[in-house]
């Protein structure tokens, strides 16, 4: 390994970082992260924090996970890798597609295409949908629908459905024929609606009338996370995805929940379409399903599908991955979903949530700089801050990037995106890992 100057001195100048620009990364260099143990990681320098950010709301089981890191190690000495595209297969991702359809057996989607990761997931999704209605037919349905405020991820398909211009603008023109509806996001929406139940109707009336408007005969699916993460963590009232899931399938409209940050726990439930008590026709997962050790994602097909595509010579699936079902990967995952379930962390998640949501309003009540606080349901928070609360102004860049590096100083990696700070740490945490994060925070709105 190289030392620490060298290492400082060509983070900016040799490595483009995502997210960012690449003279961002040189005016405020990264912090960068050389160890790790329990829901802790360390920085080149040494400094030791509690790790908020959850890797990037991945690593739900912590760093010092065992039981994956030996079944990576025994799998490449057993089967590094193997393809399975048509003709072969490994043991591993055949296992695992067995397990993944007894978990996800309650929300209907037994049946898995595996994928090297979550904006992977959501292109296999969007084809996918567009494939069914052609098998069907319905060829004219090729329209897609999302939530403004929604993140899909970042190839062309994922970015078209995007609702935050961050991840549009610079890459413009677009996939046609995708249309965005408010999301239920109380803080901020065109029908200036505070009280979510009524709001959820709002948008369901939006969502509706953008259908009549399009035409139902020209749309093949409806993208959503069940709560919004990255677009501010954003949870709907309870009522919102059961009407969704309604208007979708009156309209011959195919449902599908973008569950890469939300399955496997971390909404205090063993997926977002489990909390919401919705059964999706293909649900996108990644990120948790390795615990972040091996990049792997699956996305599940539910029986509306299946019924079309199996037993159909006609439907061959021209699309897939190098790496679908990687070997690795797949052993990754069967651990990690044995110690998933062992753990039993949505209780943890739950608790632990709770009491960072409850500190967050704490906070809210002792910071003016804190304009809304959003949460419980599991370990997805977000303290959105304004530099007015009576305008609801956002938050200058400089100001938000103070209190990340004070609650960075202070002992917590937490992470800011525009004016939202937000928290999604490993569902392992403890309370005083909690507490710890609750007082960076603390210390770092005070510096203001």
């Amino acid at each position: 390994m190289k030392d620490s100057n060298f290492l400082k001195e060509n983070n900016g100048r040799v490595f483009w970082h995502p997210m960012t620009s690449p003279e961002d990364s040189i005016k405020n260099p990264p912090k960068i992260i050389t160890a790790s143990n329990g829901v802790r990681i360390s920085d080149i320098d040494g400094h030791e924090v509690v790790d908020a950010v959850g890797g990037l709301w991945n690593v739900n089981l912590g760093y010092s996970c065992a039981p994956v890191k030996d079944a990576i190690a025994a799998q490449l000495e057993r089967l590094p890798y193997y393809s399975t595209f048509r003709g072969s297969s490994n043991d591993a991702a055949i296992e695992l597609a067995f397990e993944l359809g007894e978990f996800f057996a309650p929300e209907g989607v037994t049946r898995a295409f595996f994928t090297s990761g979550g904006s992977d997931s959501v292109e296999t999704a969007l084809r996918l949908a567009r494939q069914y209605h052609k098998l069907r037919g319905d060829s004219g349905r090729v329209k897609f629908l999302s939530l403004k405020k929604g993140y899909h991820g970042t190839h062309f398909g994922g970015a078209s459905v995007n609702g935050n211009a961050n991840f549009r603008t610079a890459y413009e023109p677009l996939m046609p024929g995708c249309h965005h509806i408010p999301a239920p996001y109380t803080y901020r929406n065109p029908f200036n609606e505070s009280d979510p139940e009524k709001l959820a109707h709002l948008c369901v009336a939006a969502l509706e009338d953008e259908i009549a408007f399009q035409g139902a005969g020209t749309i093949a699916a409806m993208i959503m996370e069940p709560i919004l993460g990255a677009g501010g963590v954003i949870p709907p009232h309870k009522s919102f995805a059961p009407m969704v899931a309604d208007v979708c399938k009156r309209n011959g409209i195919l449902l599908i929940t973008d569950e890469v940050i939300t399955a496997y726990g971390r909404t205090g439930a063993w997926s977002g379409a489990r909390l919401w008590g919705i059964k999706p026709d293909m649900m996108c997962t990644a990120k948790a399903i390795t615990n972040g050790y091996f990049p792997f994602g699956a996305l599940m097909i539910g029986e509306q599908m299946q019924e079309v595509f199996e037993n159909n010579p006609a439907a061959k699936i021209g699309h897939g991955y190098t790496y679908s079902g990687h070997p690795v990967g797949a052993a990754a995952a069967l651990a990690c979903l044995a110690e998933t379930k062992r753990l039993n962390v949505v209780d943890n998640a739950a608790a632990r949530g709770d009491q960072l949501y409850q500190g967050c309003l704490a906070l809210q009540e002792k910071y003016d700089i804190i304009g809304d606080v959003r949460g419980g349901h599991g370990l997805m928070t977000a303290i959105e801050m304004v530099s007015d609360r009576a305008t609801k102004a956002p938050i200058d860049a400089a100001s938000a990037m103070k209190v990340q590096e004070v609650a960075y100083q202070s002992g917590a990696m937490v992470r800011v995106s525009g004016p939202n700070l937000i928290l999604s740490p490993p569902l392992v945490l403890t309370e005083a890992d909690a507490t710890a994060i609750l007082d960076a925070l603390d210390a770092g709105f005070a510096a203001l």
